[in-house]
């Protein structure tokens, strides 16, 4: 009799934890559900606000200036996101398809759409992608939009609004040397870490994966290790300023150098990329010589070489430049647009993708020695 009553008893209460309840009607400990997802453990994002714990208060005693680093890494840390980059490889033995890690990098939140931005050398040659939030919930990730010459891509998640925290934008033209800056990314796989410095200069340049000249880059001593490629550069009130990108280093450590993408370039490009999958170029309907070749004759500016019919550059009467039977060279050679002096493709091309699609602009051309002004509107070209 008394082993049934046990019995008996001990039922009841498994049944009672089985549906949230202890026997004596107190609540009994929650157990979290999990999903598997692409060999992920995955807490779904409901379960996870729920049993999330509050967060920490922030200790006694700090400075101002060290409560508000900790208040905007807090912020930060929920919009930072962890990429990892797969690609493909067949085995040469078997012929079946192998699945290799090609690297990982940081991004983060652009919107509530659930696009992801990151570098554009971040995703390179993979194949498949993962965004991993908070350490430990992860969703497959396809890519949006890429552009190489800026070293800038935009990948999109399917996950649920509550997880999704786009960061606050900044300006970088407004940027002094000298202000304080916060870097938040995921070095060497690690979870989201906090490194602070200074805006070291302003200005710089450097060479995008898709050979392109990135204008007006930002230097930063905050440290900028392998894996914080694609997160994001805050500013004091935690507004984005840039998208940290490259360090020099002699050994690849970190050696107090780093760039990042300046934000001004970062909210032009990202619609474009999430709208078309691509920038778009604006242009006027010409080819140009390259910029070696005109340096070996000595020429300053951007030489054009074939002016297209029914475009912007002819309907203005802009000529492409010839030799004559008596070797004068004819023709134009770009040399400012709006009063910016132009002195290489590069340029030229920075200046119409400031100015963009639709937009009129002024260049200044040079032909025999004698300057002219055309105003010509800016319009969409595939190359």
């Amino acid at each position: 009799m008394k082993m049934r009553t046990v019995l008996l008893m001990l039922v009841i209460f498994l049944a009672g934890v089985a549906t949230g309840y202890a026997v004596d009607g107190a609540a009994a400990p929650t157990v979290l559900p999990a999903v598997v997802e692409s060999g992920t453990r995955v807490a779904p994002a409901a379960v996870l606000a729920a049993a999330a714990p509050a967060e920490d208060p922030i200790p006694d005693g700090l400075s101002e200036e060290e409560r508000r680093q900790i208040r905007v890494f807090r912020t930060a840390s929920a919009s930072t996101v962890f990429i990892t980059n797969v690609g493909y490889r067949r085995d040469f033995f078997s012929m079946n398809i192998e699945k290799i890690p090609q690297g990982s990098g940081t991004g983060f939140v652009w919107d509530k759409a659930g696009h992801i931005v990151t570098n554009y050398h971040v995703i390179e040659k993979g194949r498949e992608f993962t965004v991993t939030f908070g350490g430990d919930t992860t969703y497959p990730a396809k890519v949006v939009g890429v552009a190489p010459n800026k070293d800038l891509a935009v990948l999109k998640v399917e996950a649920p609004e509550d997880l999704l925290f786009p960061l606050e934008l900044g300006r970088s033209a407004d940027l002094a040397v000298g202000q304080k800056v916060m870097a938040v990314g995921n070095p060497f796989g690690l979870d989201h870490t906090l490194t602070v410095g200074v805006v070291s200069a302003l200005g710089r340049e450097w060479t995008s994966p898709g050979g392109r000249t990135i204008k007006d880059v930002i230097q930063t001593d905050a440290a900028i290790n392998p894996g914080n490629s694609g997160g994001p550069l805050l500013d004091s009130r935690g507004r984005l300023i840039g998208v940290n990108m490259s360090i020099i280093s002699p050994s690849g450590a970190f050696a107090g150098i780093g760039f990042s993408v300046p934000v001004d370039t970062v909210r032009r490009m990202i619609p474009q990329l999430i709208q078309h999958g691509r920038p778009i170029r604006p242009g006027i309907g010409i080819h140009i010589v390259p910029d070696h070749v005109a340096r070996r004759y000595g020429i300053e500016g951007v030489v054009v070489d074939e002016v297209n019919q029914g475009w912007p550059a002819a309907k203005a009467g802009m000529e492409p430049v010839r030799l004559t039977r008596s070797n004068k060279m004819i023709g134009d050679v770009i040399v400012a647009v709006n009063d910016q002096p132009i002195g290489s493709s590069d340029d030229l091309l920075d200046a119409f993708e400031l100015a963009g699609v639709g937009a009129e602009v002024s260049l200044t051309l040079k032909n025999q020695g004698e300057l002219r002004d055309v105003t010509l509107k800016l319009v969409e070209v595939n190359r």
